[in-house]
């Protein structure tokens, strides 16, 4: 076990979900030193899900999805530097250097930078042309569709494309959605049931055109006015939601000896490799031992959940390592889950899905509100549910323990025999 013999200043790089969540725990467990969190991003620490929901359609304010009132931040006691970007780290001489020039040392670090939106090759800069993962993003999105009237294309039906295109439409704007595969949603729910959980945008007035290709994104006079397809045909824009995934922001530790492999790879206690050291959210890449055996136990996540629950685990693994106080170093093992909302349908997902995963419709029927299992080589891998609240989550247990896919068909026996 590696030991950090004294801690006296941790330094957090990222101010989102994880890192704040971190910085929480480090007091919680009774961290009494400096603790400095970093971030990219000007605003106080803000939570993102409604970027894509509430905050979109105009019916919250900024202020609203803070993520703790200034009171709770001072409180915690923390040297906040925002608006500055770390970009290098040394690990021999505990340095993480930022984009101002200046330069932070510290006996603890926990990196929490998560992720950025992809682009697409050549996508040009115009007016109109958005992503969506910051509040300055979603006010600029929420500015151009306010009256209702603007033609919205989204790029990808993923789920914050498929989010962003609900909200728009339930504002006014006409919406039509571009997907390269076959079917909606294919990466975190399959073909079958993507397309299943994405019939809600039809019977909502979305046009949703799966293996399309997206040629380029066309504009005159500096704004936006189309994508051209594949097939020379042109979708007329006012606006254009790139959504296309995101990739972890790990091209500052390009040079810092860390293993990166889609995400910072760590181990089963989110440590990076070198002692003092840990990674928490949507830049980690860990082993989660609720999947050992199957051959993706190793893992990065993009969850709200896991990003909380990471950057706890974390920050109490970094002073568990240091001998801090009566605690002890632990795996970090979770049933990733997480939700999405989209016009009137819930959405909420456990566990895994792959393409070519067993699914098992148990409860309601694919054309509205409905329940299922995912499973493969025998076990129970995922549960889908959409609006169907109190049969996902009875699961979560099962998930944890490994359970067999006959013990995930008894407990959606039990859960629907009333």
């Amino acid at each position: 076990m590696h030991h950090v013999t004294s801690l006296q200043h941790i330094v957090v790089v990222g101010a989102s979900l994880a890192g704040v969540r971190a910085c929480e725990t480090l007091r919680q467990e009774g961290f009494e030193g400096e603790i400095t969190l970093i971030g990219a991003e000007r605003e106080v620490p803000y939570d993102r899900p409604p970027l894509s929901k509430k905050l979109l359609a105009g019916d919250w304010e900024p202020d609203r999805i803070r993520l703790r009132r200034d009171e709770e931040f001072e409180s915690l006691r923390l040297t906040l530097l925002l608006g500055v970007r770390a970009t290098a780290l040394d690990t021999a001489t505990r340095t993480v250097t930022l984009d101002d020039g200046s330069a932070v040392t510290y006996d603890g670090l926990i990196i929490a930078t998560g992720a950025s939106p992809r682009r697409l090759p050549d996508q040009p800069s115009l007016h109109g042309v958005v992503v969506l993962r910051t509040m300055s993003d979603a006010l600029e999105l929420r500015a151009l569709t306010a009256d209702g009237t603007a033609r919205v294309t989204v790029i990808g039906a993923g789920f914050i494309g498929l989010e962003v295109a609900a909200t728009v439409r339930a504002r006014g704007c006409s919406v039509t959605v571009l997907e390269g595969a076959p079917s909606p949603l294919i990466r975190g729910l399959g073909v079958e049931m993507g397309a299943a959980v994405a019939s809600v945008h039809a019977r909502n007035g979305v046009e949703l055109r799966c293996g399309v290709q997206v040629a380029g994104i066309e504009g005159s006079d500096g704004r936006v006015t189309g994508v051209r397809l594949g097939d020379g045909s042109l979708v007329a824009s006012d606006v254009v939601l790139v959504g296309v995934g995101v990739a972890p922001n790990t091209d500052w530790l390009a040079d810092s000896g860390l293993t990166i492999r889609d995400g910072i790879v760590c181990d089963a206690h989110l440590c990076v490799g070198v002692p003092g050291v840990y990674a928490a959210g949507d830049c980690a890449r860990w082993p989660n031992g609720v999947f050992a055996g199957f051959d993706d136990e190793e893992m990065r996540v993009e969850h709200w959940t896991n990003a909380a629950e990471q950057g706890a685990a974390a920050a109490t693994n970094l002073l568990a390592a240091a001998g801090h106080a009566e605690l002890a170093v632990a795996p970090f093992v979770s049933v990733p889950f997480f939700w999405s909302d989209q016009f009137d349908s819930r959405i909420q997902f456990i566990g895994r899905a792959h393409g070519d995963d067993e699914v098992h419709v148990f409860a309601g029927s694919v054309d509205g509100a409905f329940a299922a299992l995912y499973g493969h080589q025998g076990r129970l891998r995922g549960v889908l549910g959409v609006s169907k609240p109190k049969m996902v989550m009875p699961f979560r247990a099962l998930l944890a323990a490994g359970a067999s896919w006959d013990e995930a068909l008894a407990k959606a026996q039990a859960l629907t025999a009333n």
